[in-house]
C-alpha cells in the first residue's frame, strides 16, 4: 500500500507466526475470524485487548473472552439499552484477543433506545445504594458457592454411603456437575460485572458532556478531578500493606523485612521472634480476602496472586516500612486532593447560572455516586472471583493427572472448555464401565502439538489493531477504559514504532514532572523501581498500588481516563500519561523525560548513557 495508510491489515491477511500454524484449532469457532463472517470483520476496527490478555491465550483461558463480552453485550444491548452503543464483538487472532465496538448511528434508533435507557437506567440510578448492596451480596455468594466445588480423585468404588443412603447415583457424576457449575458461575459473575459498570460509565459520561458544553475550555483531566478524592474498596489492599508496614516499624522489624532474602526465610525469621509472631498474625488476618489479588488482571491461569507469591506484597511492605523508619508520611494525600477538588468544583460552579448550577450539582452527585463501582468491581470480579476460579481449574488439572489422563497438571489449559467437557465425560464413563480412558492418546497428541503453538503465539506481540477505522471512535468502553480514541487510532496508522522525541497519550494524573524512567513489564520486577523514577509499563493493575508511593510519574501504553492507572494516579496526586501506545517500546530505563499529565505528553529530554 502506498501513500497514506487508511486501514490496518485484515485478519485474513495476517499469517500465523512461524511454529504456530494450525492455531485456529485451539479455540471455539465463534471466537475466530472466518470466511463466513469476513465481510463483517473487514468492515470493523478491531483493537487488541492487551489490557486484560497481555499475551496469547491458552485454549482454556479463552473462556474469559467469551464471558466478558457476553456480559458486556447483554447489559449494553438487551438489558439497559445504551442509546449509541451495542456490545463489543470479539475475535481471537494469532492467540490474542481483539474487540470491536458496535455503534448505533441512526438518529431515530438512538432516540428510541434513549427512551428505553432512561426508564431502565433511571431505576438503577434512583435506587443505586440499595441495588449496589444487593450486587455485592450476589457476587460474594457466587464466589462462596464456587469455593465449595471440588474434584476428588476417583477411587476403586463409590463410598458405602451411596448404598446406605440410597442415593441412586454415583459420586463420579459430581465431577461433571461441578465442572459445569464452575463454568456457569464464572459466566454468571461476568454478567453481574456489567450490571453496574455500563451505568457507572454512563453517569460519568453524562456529567463529562455537560461540563464540556458548559465550559468549552475545560480539559478531560479537570473533569475527572471533579469526581476524584472518593475512597473506594480498590485501595484497601494497599492500605493493608501500609498498616503492616506501620506495624513492622512499631515492632522494630523493618530489618527483617528488608533485603533480598526469599519470603520463606523472612517468614521463618519472624516466627522465631515474639514480636515477629505478632506481626505474622496481622499479616495472616489481612490475607483473606485482601491478598486474593492478582499481580496482573487475573485473566490467565498462570498469574500470581499476593497469596500465591508473597514476594510481591512483602516488597511493598518493606518499601513502606523503610520510608516510615526514615520519618516519611506514607498516607495517601486524601485530604489535600479532596480540598483541591472542592476548590475546582467551586470555581467552575460559580460560572453557571442558578438553573445550570442545579443541573451541575445533580450530575456531579450522580457521577460521584456511581464512580466507586468503576474501580471497586475489579476487587469482586477480576480478583476475588478469578482467584477461586483459577484455583479450581488447577484442582481439576490435578484430577486429570490422578485419573491417569494427563501427565502434567497444566495439560488442562491446552484444551478449550468444550474439549474439556468431552475429556471429563470420557474419564467418568470409562471409570464407570471399568475400561481404560478411550481418548488418552488422542488428547495427549493434541496437547503435545499445542504446547509449541502457544509458545510461538506468545513469542509475538499483538498488532494494535486490524480492519478499517471509523471516522470517529465513539464507543464508551473503548474511549474511557482502553484509551482507544480517534487520535490514537490515527497514530497507530501513522507510526508503527512511535519513534521521536515526544509521545502523546491521555492525561491520566495532573501535574508535570521530570526524571529518569524505569521500564517494567510485570509486577514481579517492581523491586527494581527506585524512588524518584518514572514508571513506564504496558498497563498497571490494581495490585501495583504500592509503586505509586515511590514513583514521581507514570506512563502506560494502554488505558483511558477510567483505566486503573489514571484513577489511581489522580487519587495519589501522581502526574501520568496513559494510552501512549508505544512507551515501553520507545523508552529505555534511565532516559530522562518530562511527563505532562495536564496535556498528555511525554518528552524525551536525554538518552541513557
Amino acid at each position: 500500500m502506498s501513500g497514506e495508510v487508511s486501514r490496518f491489515p485484515f485478519f485474513h491477511e495476517a499469517p500465523a507466526p512461524e511454529g504456530a500454524e494450525g492455531w485456529e484449532s485451539m479455540y471455539p469457532y465463534y471466537l475466530l475470524p472466518r470466511e463466513e463472517t469476513r465481510a463483517w470483520e473487514d468492515s470493523k476496527l478491531w483493537f487488541a485487548d492487551t489490557m486484560h490478555w497481555s499475551r496469547g491465550v491458552h485454549p482454556f483461558d479463552s473462556i474469559g473472552a467469551e464471558a466478558v463480552y457476553l456480559g458486556a453485550g447483554q447489559n449494553s444491548t438487551r438489558i439497559f439499552v445504551l442509546p449509541t452503543s451495542l456490545g463489543l464483538d470479539v475475535r481471537v487472532q494469532n492467540g490474542y484477543v481483539y474487540i470491536a465496538g458496535i455503534p448505533v448511528t441512526d438518529p431515530a434508533e438512538i432516540a428510541r433506545r434513549a427512551a428505553l435507557f432512561q426508564e431502565r437506567a433511571g431505576y438503577y440510578y434512583a435506587n443505586w445504594d440499595e441495588l449496589y448492596a444487593k450486587w455485592k451480596t450476589k457476587v460474594t455468594e457466587a464466589v462462596a458457592g464456587m469455593r465449595t466445588i471440588s474434584f476428588p480423585p476417583l477411587g476403586e468404588l463409590d463410598p458405602i454411603e451411596v448404598v446406605t443412603e440410597a442415593r441412586g447415583r454415583s459420586t463420579s457424576w459430581d465431577i461433571i456437575t461441578n465442572y459445569h457449575r464452575l463454568i456457569d458461575e464464572f459466566f454468571l459473575v461476568w454478567q453481574y460485572h456489567f450490571e453496574f459498570l455500563n451505568l457507572g460509565y454512563g453517569g460519568y459520561i453524562v456529567f463529562f458532556q455537560f461540563c464540556k458544553q458548559a465550559f468549552p475550555q475545560i480539559t478531560e483531566q479537570e473533569v475527572a478531578r471533579l469526581v476524584a478524592g472518593i475512597d473506594v474498596l480498590a485501595f484497601r489492599p494497599d492500605d493493608e500493606l501500609r498498616k503492616l508496614a506501620q506495624t513492622a516499624a512499631d515492632l522494630d522489624l523493618v530489618d527483617v523485612l528488608s533485603g533480598t532474602a526469599p519470603a520463606a526465610d523472612k517468614f521463618s525469621a519472624l516466627a522465631q521472634r515474639e514480636n515477629g509472631q505478632v506481626w505474622l498474625k496481622a499479616y495472616q488476618a489481612a490475607q483473606d480476602p485482601w491478598f486474593n489479588y492478582f499481580a496482573e488482571y487475573g485473566f490467565t491461569h498462570d498469574q500470581d496472586t499476593w497469596n500465591s507469591n508473597p514476594e510481591i506484597p512483602l516488597q511493598g511492605i518493606a518499601r513502606y516500612a523503610a520510608r516510615i523508619q526514615a520519618g516519611e508520611d506514607i498516607t495517601r494525600p486524601v485530604e489535600r486532593l479532596s480540598r483541591e477538588r472542592d476548590e475546582i468544583v467551586a470555581e467552575y460552579r460559580d460560572l453557571l447560572s442558578p438553573e445550570e448550577q442545579t443541573q451541575f450539582d445533580e450530575l456531579l452527585g450522580l457521577a460521584r455516586k456511581v464512580f466507586p463501582f468503576i474501580e471497586e468491581h475489579n476487587i469482586y470480579v477480576e480478583h476475588w472471583t478469578h482467584t477461586v476460579f483459577w484455583e479450581k481449574a488447577w484442582e481439576l488439572g490435578d484430577f486429570l493427572v490422578s485419573a491417569g489422563f494427563a501427565t502434567e497438571r497444566d495439560d488442562i489449559f491446552y484444551l478449550n472448555r468444550f474439549e474439556l467437557d468431552q475429556v471429563l465425560a470420557d474419564i467418568v464413563q470409562s471409570w464407570a464401565i471399568g475400561v481404560e480412558i478411550r481418548g488418552k492418546k488422542k488428547w495427549a497428541d493434541i496437547i503435545a502439538r499445542r504446547r509449541p503453538i502457544v509458545a510461538a503465539l506468545q513469542a509475538q506481540s499483538a498488532p494494535p489493531a486490524y480492519g478499517i477505522p471509523p471516522e470517529e471512535v465513539t464507543d464508551p468502553f473503548a474511549v474511557m477504559n482502553y484509551g482507544v480514541t480517534t487520535d490514537r487510532v490515527k497514530e497507530w496508522l501513522g507510526a508503527s514504532s512511535g519513534s521521536g522525541s515526544t509521545l502523546t497519550g491521555i492525561p491520566g494524573g495532573p501535574g508535570v514532572v521530570e526524571g529518569p524512567v524505569r521500564v517494567l513489564r510485570t509486577e514481579k520486577d517492581l523491586a527494581l523501581l527506585q524512588p524518584g523514577e518514572i514508571l513506564v509499563a504496558p498497563i498497571t493493575a490494581p495490585s501495583w498500588a504500592a509503586a505509586f508511593s515511590v514513583v514521581t510519574g507514570v506512563i502506560t501504553d494502554i488505558g483511558g481516563m477510567m483505566s486503573h492507572a489514571a484513577i489511581v494516579c489522580r487519587e495519589y496526586g501522581v502526574p501520568a500519561v496513559v494510552g501512549t501506545g508505544f512507551a515501553t517500546a520507545n523508552l529505555k530505563t534511565g532516559q530522562r523525560v518530562r511527563v505532562d499529565g495536564n496535556a498528555g505528553t511525554v518528552t524525551v529530554l536525554e538518552d541513557t548513557q
